[in-house]
């Protein structure tokens, strides 16, 4: 029933297809742009499904027919028939496993930039320390990916660590990979700031955004509160002579957005614009989850131990991701970037559950 279901999905897309296809030949369309446009992206949005589709389509046929020559009274006819039969079907369980994966619902973010902000939690110093390690961790895996970083806003303690870090990774599906970081990261070390060499548990919250383009979101500039004040980040003696620092508020909903990074305040005001339409996409997007009983979704919280989603415990090199019980011993490793191993496994496990749910909708 369920496959049957999937078929009958697959086929309403080829038709669809189809019917795209006869309208962008239309003059009416091609001289309206906008309806052109939504058009075109409906067919990208088709075109690999159906794709893989017809060529699933053409295997099951090849199959078929393989399974009827194989009984043939030709013995080199039946033998080569029997061969093909067991490449074909091998073909055919790999095209249906890709479709299914291609017929879940595409997060609308996937493909886009994200804002990330790390703050140090539980633990003090320490906390501090450890989020200055996440922001390392991330900045060197989008170096492995060629994705470019850039910091928005920072606030550094003197321990070489930030109690609070925004930052930018720009890159082809930057939001898709890192969307799971969303959480409490917990760390199990001796802190360079402990004497006795006894372990210490401290946290760091983490919040993935995605990059929010000027169509997504509307804002008043009357609803803003805009102040400028003198920058206290590195920077030489003139980022403290002027007031080059902004911050932003949202007056209806209370967000605020800052920025210090840069010596001229209209780059810091460009900066905290963003990060603050990140800031209000993302509680727009996490009410309209809350209204739909979305729950699947980590958010940040607390930053209590008890409240977290990754152990990285040092003197075990391991690291834990507790949401889907998936271990490695490859602390060294991870803290350094390689990250690939974890998010491809909570991307698979996104699938599966996707996959489930997309199945019981067929079965109901």
């Amino acid at each position: 029933m369920a496959e049957d279901r999937m078929i009958d999905r697959l086929e309403a897309m080829v038709k669809r297809q189809h019917e795209i296809d006869e309208l962008l030949c239309s003059e009416e369309i091609m001289q309206d742009v906008s309806k052109l446009t939504a058009l075109n992206k409906e067919r990208a949005s088709l075109e690999e499904a159906v794709e893989q589709y017809l060529v699933y389509k053409k295997v099951n046929s090849d199959l078929e027919d393989a399974k009827i020559m194989a009984s043939d009274s030709d013995p080199e006819i039946s033998e080569f028939a029997k061969e093909s039969i067991g490449e074909l079907s091998k073909q055919s369980e790999e095209l249906y496993a890709k479709l299914k994966i291609l017929l879940i619902p595409k997060d609308e973010n996937d493909d886009k930039n994200i804002v990330c902000e790390i703050r140090g939690a539980v633990g003090g110093d320490e906390a501090n320390i450890f989020a200055g390690d996440l922001l390392r961790m991330y900045t060197r895996y989008a170096e492995t990916k060629g994705w470019k970083v850039q910091i928005m806003d920072e606030e550094t303690n003197g321990m070489g660590g930030y109690s609070y870090v925004a930052f930018t990774i720009k890159g082809d599906g930057a939001y898709s990979r890192l969307k799971f970081e969303s959480g409490a990261h917990r760390v199990q070390r001796v802190p360079v700031t402990e004497a006795s060499g006894r372990i210490h548990t401290s946290t760091a919250t983490v919040l993935v955004m995605p990059e929010v383009e000027e169509v997504e979101i509307e804002i008043n500039p009357a609803d803003l509160k805009i102040d400028t004040y003198r920058s206290q980040g590195a920077g030489g003696q003139n980022v403290n002579k002027t007031e080059s620092a902004v911050r932003i508020t949202h007056i209806p909903t209370g967000i605020v957005a800052a920025s210090q990074v840069e010596r001229s305040q209209i780059q810091n005001r460009e900066i905290a614009m963003n990060l603050l339409k990140a800031r209000l996409y993302a509680a727009k997007k996490a009410e309209q989850d809350e209204k739909l009983g979305n729950e699947r979704r980590l958010k940040v919280g607390t930053g209590e131990r008890s409240e977290k989603i990754r152990t990285y415990n040092y003197p075990q090199n391991r690291v834990t991701d507790h949401r889907i019980g998936f271990t490695i011993q490859k602390l060294d490793r991870v803290i350094n970037g390689d990250l690939d191993e974890i998010l491809d496994a909570l991307v698979n496990a996104d699938q599966e559950d996707k996959m489930a749910q997309e199945a019981k909708k067929y079965n109901d």
